[in-house]
C-alpha cells in the first residue's frame, strides 16, 4: 500500500483557509495533494477512505506537560482546593519519590493514548521527576512508549538542582548534580535526537524551574543546547517572580534574559503571572509561552493574559500540564478551555479575546513554532500527515458546520476523534488503536500504578 486517499472531506482546515468538499491524498509521511476529484492521482494500492461528513484539521501539538503525574489523578487527598501550597508538595513529592522506571513508561503510554484518542499527534513531555530508585532511563522508556502509540514526541529532559537547604521544594532523593544531568542529555542526544524532516523523536533540554535549580544549571543547559541545535525549555511566570526577586534582585523574566536563557529557541511554560512589559520583553527576544489553561482553574492567581500576549506578538501554544493540575492529558478540551477562560474576564482588559480560530492556530502552527517545527502543525502539500477527523454528522454539530474554524475552541468536541493520523499512518481509527489490545494496555498501567503506595 502506497498512500491513502481521504474522500470527499466535507471541510479541511488547512491552518490558512477552510476547503470545502476536497480529498487528501498522503503520500508516505507527507501530504502529496488537498483538492477535489483526486482519485486519478491516487497511485495502485492507495487506500481510500471515505470521509464525507468529515471535518479534517491540523494535529494538535502539545507543548507542556508531564506525564508521570497520570498516576496522581483524581484524588481528594490531593485537591489543591483542600491543601495549602506547603501541604500539597509534602504530600505529592513522597509519592512522585516512590515512582519506579515502570511506571514512568506506563504513565506515559496513558497519557499518550489519552493524547492521540483526542487529536494530538505530537507530546512534548517535560520530564523533571528523577528519583534516584527509578535510574537515569526514564526518558528511553518515554521514547518507548510513544513508538508503542505512534505519536510524534519531544522529550524535555528536565532536572532539579537546588536542594531544600536552600529554598527548594524538591526532596533530596530526587535531586541531581548539574554535571550527571548534562552526561545524561548527552547521552539521550546522541542516542535519539534526529533533527530532520517528519522526525519523531527529538530532545530538548529542560530544567525544572529557576526556583528549584542552581544558576550553572540554566547556563550549561543553554551551552548544550545551542550547541546542538536543541529547544530550551523552562517553567517561569508561575507565581515565583517575587522568590527569584528576593534571591537575585531581579524577577524571573529579566534572571533567565541575563542569562540568555530566553529567544527564538525558548519557550516557557505558563507566563500567568508576567507583566505587560515583560510580555514585551518576550516578543522582543522571541521567546515563546506554552498556555495550560486548566491548571489556571485550580492553581493561577489570575487567568494567562492570551491577548497582550498577542497584540504583542509572543509565540503561543498550549499544554495540557500534568495531573498535579490538570486530570486530564485532552489536548482538544484545553483549546476549548483557553478560549472560555480569556472570555470570562474580557470585561476587565484592554485587549480583545482573540477569535476562537486563533486558539485553534495556538494549539496547532502555535505549538509547531515552540518546538521548532516547519513540518508540523499545518494541512498543505509537502507538510507532515499529521491530522485528524470529526464526523460532523451528528446531532452535536447541528448548528455549527458552517465554521469549522471556530467548532472545537467555541463549542468544544465531547468525544474522540473518528480518525487521528502520523506521518500517514493512522494511530487511532475512531474505535481503537490499530495493532494494539487498549484493554490490556489500561490493565497493565493499573498493575503499575497498584505498586505505589499512597
Amino acid at each position: 500500500m502506497t498512500g491513502t486517499l481521504l474522500k470527499d472531506c466535507a471541510a479541511v482546515v488547512t491552518g490558512d483557509q477552510v476547503l470545502r468538499d476536497v480529498d487528501i491524498l498522503i503520500s508516505g509521511p507527507a501530504i502529496h495533494a488537498i483538492g477535489k476529484d483526486l482519485s486519478a492521482a491516487a497511485p495502485l494500492g492507495t487506500e481510500v477512505i471515505d470521509a464525507r461528513g468529515w471535518f479534517v484539521y491540523p494535529g494538535l501539538v502539545n507543548t507542556h506537560h508531564h506525564f508521570f503525574q497520570c498516576f496522581v489523578r483524581n484524588r481528594v487527598d490531593l485537591d489543591w482546593t483542600r491543601l495549602s501550597l506547603i501541604e500539597w508538595l509534602d504530600k505529592i513529592y513522597p509519592i512522585f519519590a516512590r515512582l519506579t522506571e515502570d511506571c514512568f513508561h506506563h504513565a506515559s503510554v496513558t497519557a499518550l493514548a489519552e493524547l492521540a484518542k483526542h487529536g494530538c499527534t505530537t507530546a512534548f513531555d517535560h520530564q523533571y521527576c528523577y528519583p534516584r530508585s527509578a535510574g537515569k532511563r526514564i526518558i528511553d522508556r518515554q521514547f518507548e512508549a510513544a513508538e508503542k502509540i505512534g505519536l510524534r514526541f519531544h522529550a524535555g529532559r528536565g532536572v532539579n538542582t537546588l536542594p531544600k537547604s536552600m529554598g527548594s521544594t524538591i526532596p533530596d532523593e530526587m535531586l541531581e548534580t548539574t554535571d550527571e544531568y548534562l552526561a545524561d542529555c548527552e547521552r539521550l542526544i546522541a542516542g535519539y535526537h534526529d533533527g530532520g524532516q517528519f522526525s519523531m523523536r527529538q530532545v530538548a533540554l529542560a530544567p525544572c524551574q529557576p526556583v528549584n535549580c542552581h544558576k550553572e544549571t540554566f547556563t550549561e543547559s543553554l551551552s548544550l543546547a545551542r550547541q546542538h541545535g536543541l529547544i530550551l525549555h523552562t517553567h517561569a511566570g508561575e507565581g515565583e517572580s517575587e522568590v527569584i526577586r528576593a534571591r537575585h534582585g531581579l524577577r524571573t523574566v529579566d534572571y533567565l534574559e541575563q542569562m540568555g536563557f530566553c529567544g527564538p529557541d525558548t519557550f516557557y511554560a505558563h507566563g500567568w503571572e508576567l507583566t505587560e512589559g515583560e510580555l514585551a520583553q518576550l516578543a522582543a527576544s522571541g521567546t515563546g509561552i506554552s498556555h495550560c489553561p486548566e491548571p489556571v482553574y485550580l492553581v493561577g492567581a489570575e487567568v494567562t493574559p492570551i491577548p497582550a500576549m498577542q497584540a504583542l506578538g509572543v509565540r503561543i501554544g498550549l499544554g495540557c500540564d500534568g495531573a498535579a493540575s490538570n486530570d486530564n492529558s485532552n489536548l482538544m478540551h484545553c483549546l476549548h478551555s483557553a478560549y472560555m477562560l480569556q472570555c470570562l474576564v474580557a470585561s476587565g482588559r484592554s485587549h480583545p479575546v482573540p477569535l476562537p480560530a486563533d486558539f485553534l492556530r495556538y494549539g496547532t502552527s502555535g505549538g509547531a513554532s515552540l518546538l521548532g517545527r516547519a513540518d508540523i502543525g499545518k494541512l498543505a502539500p509537502g507538510m507532515a500527515a499529521d491530522l485528524f477527523a470529526i464526523d460532523t454528522r451528528r446531532m452535536d454539530y447541528v448548528g455549527t458546520r458552517h465554521d469549522p474554524e471556530s467548532l472545537i475552541a467555541r463549542v468544544g468536541i465531547g468525544m474522540p476523534t473518528d480518525l487521528t493520523m502520523v506521518n500517514g499512518r493512522i494511530v487511532w481509527d475512531g474505535e481503537g488503536f490499530p495493532g494494539l489490545d487498549e484493554m490490556q494496555m489500561a490493565a497493565e498501567a493499573e498493575a503499575a500504578l497498584a505498586t505505589i503506595q499512597f
